[in-house]
């Protein structure tokens, strides 16, 4: 039954990395709302009579996705039934099953709601999430502790994590509003070191897509300023996660993963910069939200 339960998690973190890199491929080819009903498209269960070729496109993208995010939802609930039997890490599996049925909440709302930034952003930040908490429940299925060398490591780590989980909201603040090209040069922004930004419209939380909380059209400014308060908080990954990577290096038992993690962030960035330089195409655009998965991973030891 472990076994079971150890190879079906793996698959639920395989299938849930997919799940994020196709949500994010489906948004930057613009069709996040191929499908304008939920859950079904256009009121059938695949999309069909669609007389423009493009539409039909998008609304194939957007339902793929669905069922590749329904797929994991009914592995993870099977994770949970046989952690229950197992009786293993239920509490866990469970949490899970309610975040899952959470993000399937978000996803209807991000269609009914028209890309509503604040529901986008929650949307990716459950599917991270998601991948996480399936990472934690593997590693609870090895029954492995953490040497004493490893666990002096727990300070930087969760330090390094902070970190990295408020760039992954700035990322998708960025994605959700169509910022990433904002800034178009490197390693300026708009050829100047600190451009003309405005902030309050910016990171104004309730508002529609394109809009400010006032309803009138987001200007280049506040969309400059989302961009480069991504910018300024990657470098501070680099720094803080770098630092995390270089303790582990130093650690007996905890090499390999420094090395890993140091080797993600540095390209992480470098996709990131390319995806300036290239003016966003999209395979490197779906890689940069991929990347953000990787270096949250962690490893236990005897």
């Amino acid at each position: 039954m472990r076994l079971v339960l150890r190879t079906l998690v793996l698959a639920a973190a395989g299938l849930a990395l997919v799940v994020i890199v196709v949500g994010a491929y489906v948004r930057l080819s613009d069709a996040g709302l191929g499908c304008p009903d939920w859950p079904l498209c256009y009121g059938k269960p695949l999309p069909a009579g669609i007389a423009d070729q493009g539409a039909l496109a998008k609304a194939w993208k957007e339902m793929g996705h669905r069922y590749l995010a329904g797929s994991l939802g009914l592995l993870i609930l099977l994770i949970a039934v046989l952690s229950f039997k197992a009786r293993q890490a239920f509490g866990l599996a469970a949490s899970l099953v309610v975040l899952v049925a959470f993000q399937a909440t978000l996803g209807a709302w991000t269609v009914t709601m028209l890309l509503k930034p604040a529901i986008v952003t929650l949307h990716l930040l459950g599917g991270m999430a998601t991948f996480a908490l399936l990472i934690v429940l593997s590693l609870a299925h090895r029954q492995f502790e953490p040497a004493p060398a490893i666990r002096r490591l727990r300070g930087v780590a969760a330090a390094a994590l902070a970190v990295l989980v408020v760039q992954i909201v700035l990322g998708g603040w960025v994605s959700a509003n169509y910022a990433a090209l904002a800034c178009p040069d490197l390693p300026g922004c708009l050829g100047r070191a600190l451009p003309p930004m405005d902030f309050a419209n910016a990171f104004h939380v309730l508002r529609e897509l394109g809009r400010t909380g006032e309803g009138e059209l987001l200007r280049l400014e506040a969309l400059t300023a989302i961009h480069w308060t991504h910018r300024m908080a990657a470098l501070l990954v680099v720094l803080v996660v770098g630092a995390a990577a270089l303790r582990a290096l130093r650690t007996p038992g905890a090499k390999t993963i420094g090395a890993a993690i140091a080797s993600l962030v540095l390209a992480q960035f470098a996709l990131g910069a390319a995806n300036v330089y290239f003016a966003l195409p999209l395979p490197l655009a779906a890689a940069h939200n991929a990347g953000e998965c990787g270096p949250r991973s962690t490893r236990r030891v005897r």
